[in-house]
């Protein structure tokens, strides 16, 4: 019997992980898995933004009562279109975001396994490197994330033409650094999001059956990569969604001089939310999330696979 230092097939392996194809084949990957997402999934992001950035509960008629009552609302009060309000700049943000989102976790991997001479990866590791990942995401998607929230709410959408409007009111009315708005707590919430989705990618995978024993390996590959990325998108949005609930109000509201404003760094806005609005307010949009980001987690792990899979074959 062949032993895991001898085995073949394990060295195979290893020299393979060993190896990761160079960064632009990863950032490439990543891009295209990432505008193939939200091409598809935006408008929930949409109603998402609207739900969180609603104070109180609905009285005669005005607010949203969940996903669908929001999805009609904008349709038959401000158009279908309405729904893609803002999307050039996650599409825009996308390619970095992904890219490096999915770059940086397969980077981090080789890291930190050298660092902690771990010859595969372990819960610990896929956790640790999801949340360096988000925390080195974060550094790019704050503005376009900022931009995304003005143009998306419906009290100041009005005030802007377009991304290029927005972008240019922001910086002369409240500086070049009130792009930055917010980034603190879109730090917290992209290091949790990334360490639920990575690290639940990992568990899920190592209790499917391994593509190599199927008489179709592709299709259970992709399968495997749908059931993980959907798992992973879940439980990183039900972690997250508090974080993502009070960065949104954060970056909605102008920065005026002088001025105090009410929501400033996440933690101590999660408090007071919860203490206004009670605690279910934490999870204003959840169900969007997971519309959203239960499928499109499946989406961007398949489709980032397959091209990454691509890639290799083309760099062999």
């Amino acid at each position: 019997m062949s032993t895991p230092a001898t085995d073949p097939v394990a060295a195979e392996k290893k020299s393979n992980y060993a190896k990761p194809l160079p960064f632009r084949y990863q950032f490439a990957a990543g891009a295209v898995a990432g505008i193939s997402e939200i091409l598809v999934m935006y408008p929930l992001d949409v109603v998402k933004t609207r739900i969180q950035l609603q104070h109180g509960k609905t009285i005669d008629g005005e607010g949203y009562n969940g996903v669908l009552d929001c999805f009609r609302k904008i349709i038959r009060n401000e158009g279908v279109s309405r729904l893609y309000r803002g999307i050039t700049a996650p599409i825009l943000m996308e390619v970095p975001k992904r890219a490096i989102k999915f770059s940086a976790n397969d980077s981090f991997t080789h890291l930190y396994q050298n660092l902690f001479a771990a010859p595969t990866l372990t819960q610990p590791i896929a956790v640790l490197t999801g949340a360096s990942a988000g925390a080195t995401e974060s550094l790019v998607v704050v503005p376009f994330e900022l931009l995304k929230i003005r143009l998306q709410d419906k009290s100041s959408a009005s005030r802007y033409n377009g991304l290029v409007d927005c972008l240019v009111k922001v910086v002369r009315q409240e500086g070049p650094l009130a792009l930055y708005n917010g980034f603190e707590a879109t730090l917290w919430r992209h290091i949790v999001w990334n360490a639920g989705y990575f690290g639940c990618i990992f568990q899920v995978r190592a209790q499917l059956p391994a593509p190599s024993t199927s008489p179709n390996p592709r299709r259970q590959k992709t399968l495997n990569d749908l059931a993980a990325g959907f798992v992973g998108g879940v439980v990183g949005t039900t972690f997250n969604t508090p974080l993502d609930v009070v960065k949104s109000r954060i970056q909605s509201v102008a920065k005026t001089p002088g001025v105090l404003p009410k929501y400033a760094w996440a933690w101590p806005s999660l408090g007071v939310v919860a203490r206004e609005e009670g605690f279910g307010a934490l999870y204003k949009g959840y169900v969007a999330k997971i519309l959203r980001f239960g499928p499109g987690g499946g989406v961007l792990l398949v489709v980032y696979s397959a091209v990454l899979d691509l890639f290799g074959k083309v760099a062999e």
